[in-house]
């Protein structure tokens, strides 16, 4: 039967924490065993954790957890309470004196979408660790949830213009390979669907029409001043797990190649005032070419992009 949900792969735990009244949140996904980590960063103005560490040159090779969340950087504190909660249950990387818990993370922005002095807070990264365990067998939420609390898209005419968007979620299967991605999408660009070209969420314009940022923003170049101050109000982040066995080195490049999931699929992406950043964990129970896992992981954030601006 073929897999549907992100929690149903082995040793893979994804939970949040979501406060509505706030317009926040963040998810997390745990693989309480070690993952082989990497990550891709193309984004102007990230607002990252942990990500030297997850180089092919450095020697830490275990990555434990990954914190999706809203709050701009002040949202990094949501990682603190991960890492905390993970060492309470015992998962971290054995250092001899204690488990260390190696958390890597990435925040978007969406102070403008609810009440701007409402942050993820490292409580709250306890409470999608602790929702991650009790809630395993359950399908995820997706859409208003976690990291996708505050996403809209389509932004460049402002936010009264904007359509609202989500966290999506997508598997895809080849055989026994197995990658499932996780996306919080909150981007200045329009989300369109690679399989069809349509446009499903985006900027609306006054006759009911959605998308058309590109165009906007070409049209808009000559009456844009050269040094107009960056609104740094944008960002995708996400994460991909596989199932496939991958040096620290190849995740980095399945890493890469899902990265163009964001160029298939937002339009336009990876501006300087967007901080989009893709993870990557490798749990290293199946053999597959490099290629065949970043093409994989690629169609499946594709689809969860799309996804976030679903329901």
């Amino acid at each position: 039967m073929a897999m549907k949900d992100i929690r149903e792969m082995r040793g893979v735990y994804v939970g949040h924490s979501t406060n509505k009244k706030g317009g926040t949140g963040c998810t997390v996904i745990v693989c309480p065993e070690g993952a082989t980590g990497a990550v891709d960063v193309r984004g102007g103005a990230p607002a990252t954790r942990e990500t030297d560490l997850l180089r092919p040159e450095e020697t830490v090779g275990e990555l434990h957890a990954v914190v999706l969340a809203g709050g701009s950087a002040f949202g990094l504190s949501a990682s603190c309470g991960v890492a905390d909660e993970l060492e309470r249950r015992g998962i971290g990387l054995d250092v001899g004196v204690a488990r260390v818990p190696i958390v890597s993370g990435a925040c978007l922005f969406d102070l403008a979408y609810g009440d701007p002095c409402a942050r993820p807070t490292a409580k709250d990264g306890s409470a999608a660790v602790a929702d991650a365990f009790q809630n395993a067998q359950k399908p995820l939420p997706r859409g208003s949830v976690g990291a996708g609390t505050g996403c809209t898209v389509g932004k460049l005419r402002g936010p009264e213009n904007a359509s609202k968007a989500g966290l999506g979620m997508d598997v895809e299967e080849a055989g026994g390979l197995v990658c499932a991605a996780v996306a919080a999408v909150n981007a200045c660009g329009d989300v369109v669907d690679p399989q069809t070209g349509k446009v499903v969420a985006g900027m609306r314009g006054k006759d009911g029409s959605v998308g058309g940022t590109v165009e906007a923003l070409l049209s808009m170049a000559a009456s844009m001043p050269l040094d107009a101050p960056a609104q740094r109000a944008n960002t995708t982040i996400s994460c991909v797990v596989t199932n496939a066995r991958l040096t620290k080195a190849q995740a980095t490049k399945v890493a890469q190649m899902a990265a163009d999931a964001y160029a298939h699929a937002i339009y336009p992406t990876h501006t300087t005032n967007d901080g989009d950043a893709v993870f990557v964990m490798a749990t290293g129970e199946v053999e597959a070419t490099v290629d065949v896992v970043g093409v994989l992981a690629a169609r499946a954030l594709e689809r969860a992009i799309v996804d976030s601006c679903a329901r």
